[in-house]
């Protein structure tokens, strides 16, 4: 059996990362406040069908309505995960169900009384596959039902489903489960199915399986089939699910690290040698690039749960996390998107992806804001490095703002010196000549010679008086 449906939970404490959802409903059975209809969306995979079971088993139970069904009476054998199942529950799916003749039996049906439980159930799967006409047929029945008559509507898209039905519903949103709830449900079912699992494998199956429990366990399962000794290693993980080696996502962020754009080439040739997908290994590096991203903003990701990798893995992501800027790595991110962007159904996604790589390589190809800011990090992070204390700009403010020193007298020049000469180490004079006679008075003044220190000590002729 697959691992799917040998875990599916049974009750509503046995439901994983579901609390927002099963802690309220608990409460309703518990306080016997029973509406008669309700609708689970979410994501596929999440639990929401099974949960629509496990309201139809503690509505049900001898017991009941309670939250925690006893298992042994005659409706609880029925309704549990691997039970034949119930006349007086009916699961119907829209995807082939849905049409208007379909919903109108069902609506026939459901006036007939329970013939051996408390009430008559109807789990009505991909509700947003029902017509319009279909909802029409039901609308009366949903609207004023018998009082043994409770219908469970379950979707993906809750916003298709006729707002006229979903008005008189109790909307109980599904949500996928975070890394590390995975993680602890993943571990568990390892350890009751006696299979050993290498500490990498986890964050591939989880990221396979994309926060869906059920597809999660789908996942796990392959890998539990193919495994030799009871025990799921690394590299065949690897290679199963198609994913890109971390030795070489390694390799590409520390060559981007180093703007060493022989050494990511070189990666990238060694993705294609290994028969990797260049997608697959541009969708890797991006995500890498969220994680440096998150380590930078949160140091403690890892114990939250918000970046999940292997402790050696950890350190390395550290380690580059502490090499490059937040806003080169921002600027990676988003040239990596845009070029994920550009190789869906592309004809030679290994060309995109080197084109991606050459983008990477230079923030001043472009002209985003992304760019720039890249840019000013990486000046920023020069001046540190190569201006010392002594001569950052603080002292250079500090300097300039200081009062100086008042000018000392240059010595007289020489009998034989030219005037020029003089001129240039002399004090500056108060005024310069401010019209072009007074500029070809100064020029002739300049190149006519002068002798002893009278010519040096006589002061240049005043600017003539303007207009």
């Amino acid at each position: 059996m697959a691992l799917y449906r040998k875990y599916r939970p049974a009750s509503f404490a046995e439901v994983v990362g579901q609390e927002h959802v099963t802690e309220p409903l608990c409460n309703a059975l518990e306080s016997g406040r029973i509406n008669h209809a309700y609708l689970f969306s979410g994501p596929r995979g999440c639990g929401k069908t099974s949960s629509a079971r496990i309201l139809a088993r503690s509505l049900n139970c001898e017991q009941g309505p309670t939250a925690n069904p006893c298992g042994e009476c005659h409706s609880c054998v029925a309704l549990a995960p691997n039970g034949p199942g119930n006349i007086d529950v009916v699961e119907l799916d829209a995807a082939s169900h849905g049409g208007v003749d379909d919903t109108r039996e069902l609506r026939d049906r459901a006036f007939y009384a329970p013939a051996q439980s408390r009430y008559r159930i109807f789990i009505i799967d991909e509700a947003h596959m029902v017509t319009n006409a279909g909802f029409n047929a039901l609308l009366k029945i949903v609207e004023e039902p018998p009082e043994h008559l409770i219908f469970v509507f379950a979707t993906t898209e809750p916003e298709k489903v006729l707002p006229t039905i979903r008005s008189r519903t109790h909307h109980y949103p599904f949500r996928l489960l975070p890394p590390k709830t995975m993680r602890g449900l993943l571990e568990k079912i390892c350890a009751q199915e006696d299979v050993g699992v290498d500490d990498a494998v986890y964050p591939l199956v989880i990221r396979a399986g994309g926060g869906s429990p059920r597809d999660t366990l789908s996942v796990l399962d392959q890998l539990l089939a193919g495994a030799e000794q009871n025990r799921v290693v690394y590299q065949r993980a690897l290679s199963l699910l198609g994913a890109t080696d971390l030795a070489l996502i390694d390799r590409a962020v520390d060559a981007l690290a180093a703007g060493d754009g022989a050494a990511l080439f070189g990666a990238v040739e060694s993705v294609i040698d290994a028969g990797h997908d260049p997608r697959r290994f541009g969708t890797d590096l991006l995500e890498r690039f969220r994680d440096l991203i998150v380590l930078q903003v949160v140091p403690d990701a890892a114990a939250r749960g918000v970046v999940d990798a292997p402790d050696d893995v950890m350190e390395r992501m550290r380690d580059q996390a502490a090499q490059i800027g937040t806003a080169t790595l921002t600027r990676y991110a988003e040239v990596m998107h845009a070029g994920l962007g550009e190789m869906r159904g592309a004809t030679a996604p290994r060309l995109l992806l080197e084109v991606v790589c050459a983008r990477l390589l230079l923030p001043s190809a472009s002209d985003t804001e992304a760019a720039l800011l890249q840019r000013i990090e990486r000046i920023e992070t020069r001046m540190n490095v190569s201006i010392p204390a002594s001569e950052s700009p603080v002292s250079a403010v500090s300097a300039a703002s200081a009062p100086r020193p008042a000018p000392v007298a240059a010595p007289v020049a020489a009998p034989s010196a030219p005037v020029a000469e003089s001129y240039a180490e002399a004090p500056p004079a108060p005024a310069a000549p401010s019209s072009a006679a007074g500029n070809r008075q100064f020029t002739r003044r300049s190149q006519a010679p002068q002798s002893g220190s009278a010519a040096a000590a006589e002061p240049p002729p005043a600017p003539p008086a303007p207009p």
